[in-house]
C-alpha cells in the first residue's frame, strides 16, 4: 500500500450512465447498483482519462492510500468478459422517449414506450424517469403474447422487463430494491406469463419491496400463452 493518485467518484452526482466505464482502458470502473464504482484500486492508474467523460462532474482525482497500480492484472481483467450492465455502452444510457407519430397505426394503438433502456440488467436506478413514476415490471415474453400491451400497460408507466429464468435473480432483486428505495415509486403493475419460471417474478418483486422497506401497491396480472389476460388474486 502507498499514498498515490486515484479516481474518486461522487455517488451523489453519479447517474450510472456508464460513460466513464468506456473511457477506462484498465477496466477499473464498473456500474454496480446503478452507480459507477472503482472495483479494485490496483486496476486504476490514477491518470484520469475518464475525468472529461462524466457529464455530471462526478469524477475527480484524490491522493490516498491504495494498492499500487498493477498493469498486468488490469490487462487480465480487461481481457475477461463483462456483463452488459457493466459495459457502459451507449445503448444503456438513460433516455426519456417521446413516441413517434405512426400514421399507419389506428388511433390509440401507437407506441407508448417512454423510457430507455428497459432491460432490468441495463437500467440505472438513478435514471431521472424513475422519480415518482408508476412502474411496469413485465416478463420478457408478455408483450408478444398480449396484443394490447402498449395501450393497457405501457401507457403512463416506466417500463422494465426481465426474465427470472435467464436473469440473475439476486441482481434482479438488488436492482429493483434500489429503484424502489431511491425514487418514491407510486405503484407497480406486474405482468408475467403463465409459465412457472415467469411466475417467479411475483416472489422477486415481493422480496425487493420488503428489502427496500417501500410502501408501494402492487397489482399482478398473468398472460396466458393464447393471449388471455387474468388479474391475479391479491
Amino acid at each position: 500500500m502507498a499514498t498515490r493518485k486515484i479516481i474518486k467518484i461522487d455517488e451523489a452526482k453519479c447517474t450510472g450512465c456508464g460513460q466513464c466505464v468506456d473511457a477506462c482502458a484498465e477496466g477499473a470502473i464498473e456500474i454496480r447498483g446503478g452507480k459507477a464504482k472503482v472495483i479494485k484500486d490496483m486496476y486504476c492508474d490514477g491518470l484520469g482519462a475518464c475525468l472529461g467523460e462524466c457529464p455530471e462532474g462526478a469524477l475527480s482525482i484524490e491522493e490516498r492510500e491504495a494498492e499500487a497500480f498493477d498493469e498486468e492484472a488490469a490487462k487480465r481483467h480487461v481481457s475477461g468478459s463483462r456483463r452488459p450492465e457493466q459495459c457502459g455502452c451507449p445503448s444503456a444510457a438513460p433516455m426519456v422517449l417521446r413516441p413517434a407519430d405512426e400514421p399507419s397505426a389506428p388511433a390509440g394503438e401507437g407506441s407508448e414506450l417512454s423510457n430507455w433502456p428497459i432491460q432490468m440488467r441495463l437500467v440505472s436506478p438513478g435514471a431521472p424517469y424513475f422519480k415518482g413514476a408508476r412502474l411496469l415490471l413485465a416478463g420478457d415474453c408478455t408483450a408478444f403474447a398480449f396484443a394490447a400491451f402498449h395501450r393497457d400497460f405501457i401507457k403512463g408507466r416506466v417500463t422494465v422487463i426481465g426474465c427470472p429464468k435467464l436473469d440473475d435473480q439476486g441482481e434482479f432483486v438488488e436492482k429493483l430494491s434500489s429503484i424502489l428505495s431511491e425514487n418514491g415509486i407510486r405503484d407497480i403493475a406486474l405482468v408475467h406469463m403463465e409459465v412457472p419460471c415467469c411466475g417467479q417474478m411475483k416472489r422477486l418483486v415481493s422480496e425487493a419491496v420488503k428489502r427496500a422497506g417501500a410502501q408501494v401497491p402492487v397489482k399482478s396480472y398473468t398472460v396466458r400463452r393464447n393471449g388471455e389476460l387474468v388479474e391475479d388474486a391479491a
